[in-house]
Order: structure tokens, then sequence, then C-alpha cells
């Protein structure tokens, strides 16, 4: 097989040069010891000794994994900036170009999986430009390290075994497996337990490679969307409309399902203004810069986007480009710039809403599904339009006095 490009650091990494202080998750543990429990826990799942040898001195503790992980920065941009950079013409004529370069290999897979290939070649392209940016650090190092640390241990735990399992299975040598900081894996970014679930052979040189081959890739892509992400083969994803400004913005939220007649109902129309069609298929209103941005109906399958990576921004993205690549015109740009609050007012405003009841997750300034579900309820509170975007309004509300606690069983249930 072709040879992974080198890159710095290709030898095995240094162990820390002292141990860490014991993990408190761990009682104290050190990670020596931790270590050889974790390998004893490999052996019972059915990781040979000869796959432990050989990934050893990859498995090793390095404190900057640790901080990055604890350190990550949220990106503040809004969905049209990140869509105008991710999702541009030269982006889906890219992806087209790389559908038509290995169209057997797409076809194969729309037709074993049902996934289109502009899905498929849209996570593609978002995830590592298609193989050019797979990340230089070591996977085994940074899944260890994760593992030992206590804010997602058992998470890594499993990724770590997962990442064995790759290695004994013989689809990857612990020197080849080279990908970003929190251990995702190949040109799809999968982490370690979605590689050895779904990855597949698709050029038939009997290993799984997701790093180097880009049949893997497509087939590997389309096997976790449609088995492990619930894909619904024929059905769409996502579609711009346009929604009218008597539209109730309160329906307007990805928990609640309408069918598109009575969205037509409603007076949502394509964006040229052609009616939507007049049946029973359900979806979602999406706005994800409220009712002064873009808008769109998603669908079922949306929910594999989401599932896939759960911002907002980079799901809506993901499943727009996928719709560009199949040929959908640009979405329309909003009439005027939709004001964004500044991150600390963003976390104000979270901090308010914690304050008078409501669960909205890690108060960090991005505005998940607790938080929309939170600025939602307010909004209607308080008689103002409930599209769930966070208004400087909606802040100078929130501070004024007399703002109390909301009674239980307002906050409608919803994951971040």
């Amino acid at each position: 097989r072709p040879a992974v490009a080198p890159v710095p650091g290709q030898q095995p990494p240094a162990a820390a040069p002292r141990a860490p202080r014991g993990a408190a998750c761990h009682n104290g543990m050190s990670f020596d010891r931790f270590l050889a429990d974790l390998k004893q826990q490999a052996l019972a799942e059915g990781v040979s000794q000869r796959a432990l040898a050989e990934a050893a001195p990859y498995l090793v503790y390095d404190q900057s994994i640790v901080n990055r992980d604890r350190g990550q920065r949220v990106f503040g941009q809004v969905f049209t900036e990140f869509s105008r950079n991710r999702a541009s013409d030269g982006a889906a004529k890219n992806a087209q170009a790389r559908i038509r370069n290995h169209a057997a290999a797409f076809a194969r897979a729309e037709k074993e999986y049902g996934v289109p290939p502009p899905v498929i070649a849209a996570f593609w392209g978002l995830e590592s430009s298609f193989g050019a940016e797979l990340g230089k650090l070591h996977t085994l190092p940074s899944l260890v390290s994760l593992a030992y640390d206590c804010r997602r241990s058992e998470m890594f735990q499993k990724e770590t075994i997962a990442a064995l399992k790759i290695v004994d299975r013989g689809d990857l040598k612990p020197s080849e497996m080279i990908g970003s900081w929190a251990g995702e894996l190949g040109q799809a970014q999968f982490l370690p337990t979605h590689y050895f679930n779904y990855a597949v052979d698709y050029d038939g040189d009997g290993h799984r490679d997701m790093l180097r081959s880009a049949p893997d890739v497509i087939g590997s892509t389309a096997n976790y969307i449609a088995n492990g992400l619930k894909w619904r083969r024929g059905e769409p994803w996502l579609q711009e409309v346009r929604a009218p400004q008597n539209f109730p913005w309160d329906q307007a939220d990805l928990t609640i399902k309408l069918s598109r007649a009575k969205f037509a109902q409603l007076g949502v129309t394509y964006p040229d203004g052609r009616p939507l069609p007049n049946d029973d298929m359900p979806a979602s209103l999406l706005l994800p810069m409220g009712r002064a941005g873009p808008a769109f109906l998603a669908y079922a399958n949306f929910a594999a986007y989401t599932e896939w990576n759960n911002s907002l921004i980079y799901s809506t993205t993901a499943a727009y480009l996928a719709s560009r690549i199949a040929g959908a015109p640009p979405m329309r740009p909003p009439s005027a710039p939709v004001a964004q609050l500044p991150l600390n007012e963003l976390k104000e405003l979270q901090q308010l809403l914690v304050r008078v009841g409501f669960n909205v997750g890690k108060v960090d300034g991005v505005m998940g599904q607790l938080s929309r579900t939170a600025v939602k309820a307010m909004q209607v509170k308080y008689g103002l339009p409930a599209d769930s975007w966070p208004t400087a309004e909606l802040l100078a509300r929130m501070r004024g006095p007399g703002v109390q606690a909301q009674p239980a069983g307002l906050v409608m249930p919803a994951a971040r």
C-alpha cells in the first residue's frame, strides 16, 4: 500500500517526562496503572497481544492534547458567513468533479446504501478537503490522553480500544494513524468506533483504508450515513424556502414537524415564489439565523446531519452544500445584515436564562438546541417573534427588573 506522507513527528512520540498527577476520576490512579487496566480491558474485548505490543510506543500521555481539549474555542461565525466559505460555488464544483472522477464508487455506494453522491461528497469535502487536511498528530497518544483525563474519560476509553481493534484487524498500523488532535481518523474524520464499525474495503485490497483510498472513503461514509445515522433512501434532506412575515414563528423549530401542505397554507413557498407540493411529507422550518435570515425545510434526513455534528451551523452548512452539489441554486442573501449579539452578550443571555430556570447546557455563548428552546420560550413570554434567534431586545427585556423564574414544565425537552 502507498505510505502515508511523512509529517512532523512521524516517529513514535516520547513518553511524558514525568507521570501526570493521578486523575481524580480514576481515584488518583497513575497513568501507568490506568494504562495497564485499559490494556486488560482491550484484551478482554478481543484485542490481541500482538496489536498491543505494536501500539505500545504510541500509548503515552500528552498533556498538550488535554490542554487543547479544555481550551477549545467556539467559532463565532453566523451561518451565512460559515456557509459562504465552506459551501461556495467553488466548493460545489470541486465536489462535482470528485463525483465524476470516482463515478463507479459513488454509483456503487448509492445503489448499496441509498445515500446520494452529493451527500457523501459534502461531508468528504467539509471534513478534510478531500484528503488534503488530515491532521498531523499521532492518533493513539491523543486518544489515551483524553481517556485518562476526566472530561470525557469513558468515551475515549472506548475510542482507544476501537483504535486498537483497527490495528488488530490489519487496516492501519499505529504509525499510520495520523489525524486531528481529538483522535478522528481518515478523510471523513471518523472516530475510531465509527471507523471500526462502518469502514468498508471498497477497492478490494483487503484493508479498510480511509486515509489513502478514495473508494474506501466513499463506501465507508455511505455505510455510516445509511446504517449509523439511519438515512432514508430516496427522501430529501434540506430545501430552501421563503416564509411570509406573518408566519407563526413559534412553529419554526426542528422539534415541530408539519406537512408541506400545512406549510403551504401558512404561506411558505420556494424562494422564487413557486408553491410547495400539496402533500403530507413532514418537515420542520429551520431558521439558522432567525426570521430575517435564510429559511429551509428540514426533512427527516436532516437528523443525519445533526447526528454527524450537533453544531447547527455545521450541520446546516453540510446539508446546504450537499443540495448545491446536487444542483440547487445559491440561497437568497438576507435583504439586510442579520444582527448577531457578541459572544459576551450571548453568554450573559444564557446566564439570565439559567437564572430564571432554564437548562441551556454549558454557558459558552453557543446557541445549541437547549439555548434556542429557552430563547423561544422567553420570546413567547414577552410577545416577541418566537424564532429562537437571540436579539438585543430580548436581552434588554431579560436584564429588566422583575424577571421571574419560569414555572416548571415550560421548557420543552430538547437535546443540545
